[in-house]
C-alpha cells in the first residue's frame, strides 16, 4: 500500500520544526566551540541530509558555500564508509578540499542518525578551524602541501570509541591544538543535538522521514524549475577581469544557458589553474554558482537538494574554477566569491530590477600568529568591504557578500592577540556613484604591542581594479594595504615587530544605474 502524501499545511509545520532543530544544533555548536571563527565570525554550517546524502535542511546563519558542499562531503564519505558498514557512535571526518568545502582549514564532521537499527539521516557540520598547520592562509601559497594538514577520510570515533591515534596526530600538526580540538568536540555536540532533535520529531509526529524528505525535495525542485521557466530561454554571458591580490588579474567567463526549466552555467574561457592558492575546486564552484542562481530566482523556497537539482555547471579541468590535485586552494574564496556577482551580471538583461552591482571585496581578512603571555595563538579576522548597490537600495557598508561572515569585533582582537586597534571607521564616500550608491569600505588600523614578534598574512582583492558598477553605475573605491606607511604585497607573509602598524582599507561596492537619469526623473513634475 502506497504511503499517504503529506498535505501542504502539515509539510510546512514539519519543515519549520526541522529548521528549528537544525538551528538549535547550530546554537549548541556556537555555545561549545572554542574559537572566534565560530563564536563571532559565523564561519560554519550545519546541514541535515537523508541517508543518501541529499540535503534536507540547513542552519539559518550558515555560510552559503558550505550548504552546497556538505551534502557532497557526505556522499564522498559514503563511498569509503558504505551505509551498511556504519554503526551508532561512528563519527566521520575529513578536510580534503575536493571532498569538502574547497580548502584545508574547513574540517567536515559527519555523524549517522540511527533509528531502530537503520541509518535514516546524517548530521553534518563544517567549521573553519583557527589553524590547520602549514603556512598561514595566504594567496601566495603555491601547492596544497604548503597549506596545512590533510585529513583523509577517517573515523574520529568508531562505535563510540575515540580514535586516540587520530586525535594525537591532529594535535601534533596545528599551532593551537586546544582550540582546534575544542571546536571539533563542539561539532560533535552539534551533531548529537541534531540527532536527538530528529528522533524527538519522529516520535512526536509519527512522520515517515523518508517520505517527508522526498516531498520536500519534490516541491523545492518544482518551485525552482518554475522560476527558471519564467526566464526567456537563451544564453546570457559575461566576462570580466578581477584583481585578487596577484600581479595579474584573473578572468571569469560565465555563460548562463536557460532551457526548459533547467539552467546550466558554463565557465569555459576562465583563467587557467594558477600556481597559487586562489583556485576553487568544483564543489566550491558549484556551491557558489547555485547560491547565485537561488538568490535571484527562488530565495523564499526551502534550501535542500531539490532546489539545486535543476542547476548544472561546467568548468574545464585545469582552470582556476576546477583545478587538478594538488593545486593550492586555501584562498579559494578570492575566485569563488566572484561567481554570484558574475551570474547576476550575466542575467541582468533577463531580470531587470532584480540584480546587484559587484561587491567591494570577494574576501578581506588577516591572520596573525605568535605568542601572547608565553602561549601560542593563531587568529583569523574578517574585515568586510562594501556591497554593491541594487535597483531599490544603496549597498550596505561594510558587509560580507556573497558570504555572510561577520566582522571580527575589536574587543576580541585585543583580547586574543597582542594587537591594539587604533582605528575602525567607514570609508565614507567610497561607494560607487549611481542612481543607487555602492556600499562604502572600511578602514582598520592596528599595532603590535609586543613584547614578542608576530607574523601576519592577508587576503585582499580589488586593490588595482575597483568593483564595477552595473547599468551605468560607477565603480567602488579600491582597497589599500600598508605596513608602517608603505604599500605591501598581500600575497606574502609579513613579520611584525612590536610597534609596527598595519592599515587595511577594504574596497567599496559598485553603484547601480545612471545618476543623470535619476536626477532627470526627480525633476519631472
Amino acid at each position: 500500500m502506497a504511503p499517504t502524501p503529506i498535505d501542504p499545511i502539515t509539510l510546512e509545520i514539519l519543515w519549520s520544526r526541522l529548521v528549528a532543530i537544525v538551528d538549535e544544533a547550530a546554537a549548541a555548536f556556537v555555545r561549545t566551540a572554542f574559537s572566534s571563527l565560530v563564536q563571532e565570525a559565523n564561519d560554519y554550517a550545519v546541514v541535515l541530509t537523508d541517508s543518501a546524502g541529499r540535503s534536507l535542511a540547513q542552519s539559518s546563519l550558515s555560510i552559503p558555500s558550505f550548504l552546497g558542499t556538505l551534502p557532497r562531503t557526505v556522499r564522498h564519505l559514503l563511498k569509503i564508509f558504505p551505509l551498511e558498514s556504519l554503526r551508532p557512535g561512528d563519527v566521520l571526518l575529513t578536510n580534503i578540499p575536493w571532498m569538502g568545502t574547497g580548502h584545508l582549514p574547513d574540517v567536515n564532521m559527519v555523524v549517522p542518525v540511527f533509528r531502530r537499527g537503520r541509518a535514516i539521516a546524517f548530521a553534518a557540520v563544517t567549521s573553519h578551524m583557527p589553524d590547520i598547520g602549514g603556512r598561514m592562509w595566504n594567496a601566495g601559497n603555491r601547492e596544497l602541501y604548503e597549506e596545512g594538514l590533510q585529513i583523509p577520510p577517517l573515523k574520529l570515533m568508531d562505535a563510540g570509541k575515540a580514535n586516540d591515534t587520530a586525535i594525537a596526530f591532529l594535535r601534533q600538526n596545528v599551532r593551537v591544538p586546544d582550540q582546534m580540538m575544542g571546536d571539533l568536540w563542539g561539532q560533535l555536540t552539534c551533531c548529537h543535538t541534531l540527532s536527538e532533535g530528529v528522533h524527538k520529531m519522529i516520535i512526536d509526529t509519527g512522520v515517515d522521514f523518508d517520505l517527508f524528505g522526498a516531498e520536500l525535495r519534490r516541491r523545492s525542485e518544482a518551485a525552482m524549475r518554475a522560476a527558471i521557466r519564467a526566464l526567456a530561454d537563451g544564453a546570457y554571458a559575461t566576462r570580466f577581469e578581477c584583481d585578487v591580490g596577484l600581479p595579474e588579474p584573473i578572468v571569469i567567463a560565465c555563460k548562463v544557458i536557460v532551457r526548459g526549466g533547467a539552467l546550466h552555467i558554463d565557465y569555459t574561457g576562465t583563467t587557467g589553474q594558477l600556481p597559487c592558492s586562489v583556485n576553487s575546486v568544483t564543489s566550491y564552484t558549484y556551491a557558489y554558482s547555485c547560491y547565485g542562481v537561488k538568490s535571484l530566482l527562488s530565495p523564499e523556497v526551502p534550501n535542500n537538494d531539490g532546489s539545486t537539482r535543476p542547476i548544472t555547471i561546467f568548468a574545464p579541468e585545469g582552470t582556476v574554477l576546477n583545478p587538478r590535485y594538488p593545486a593550492a586552494c586555501s584562498t579559494c574564496g578570492l575566485a569563488g566569491h566572484l561567481l554570484p556577482p558574475a551570474i547576476m551580471r550575466a542575467l541582468a538583461p533577463a531580470l531587470p530590477g532584480r540584480v546587484l552591482a559587484a561587491p567591494g571585496s570577494p574576501q578581506c581578512s588577516f591572520m596573525v600568529t605568535g605568542e601572547k603571555n608565553a602561549r601560542p595563538f593563531a587568529m583569523l579576522n574578517f574585515v568586510s568591504g562594501g556591497m554593491g548597490a541594487g535597483p531599490v537600495q544603496d549597498g550596505p557598508s561594510p558587509m560580507s557578500f556573497p558570504s555572510n561572515l561577520a566582522n571580527t569585533p575589536i574587543e576580541l582582537i585585543e583580547t586574543a592577540t597582542p594587537l591594539r586597534v587604533l582605528e575602525r571607521s567607514k570609508r565614507r564616500g567610497t561607494g560607487g556613484r549611481g542612481r543607487r550608491r555602492g556600499g562604502d569600505g572600511q578602514r582598520l588600523a592596528f599595532t603590535l604591542t609586543g613584547p614578542s614578534p608576530a607574523v601576519v598574512s592577508f587576503l585582499m582583492s580589488r586593490r588595482r581594479r575597483a568593483a564595477p558598477g552595473l547599468l551605468g553605475g560607477g565603480p567602488g573605491g579600491q582597497g589599500r594595504l600598508r605596513i608602517n606607511g608603505r604599500d605591501v604585497d598581500s600575497a606574502r607573509h609579513w613579520p611584525l615587530a612590536p610597534g609596527d602598524t598595519v592599515l587595511i582599507e577594504t574596497p567599496a561596492g559598485g553603484g547601480y544605474g545612471h545618476r543623470r537619469r535619476a536626477r532627470r526623473a526627480a525633476e519631472e513634475p
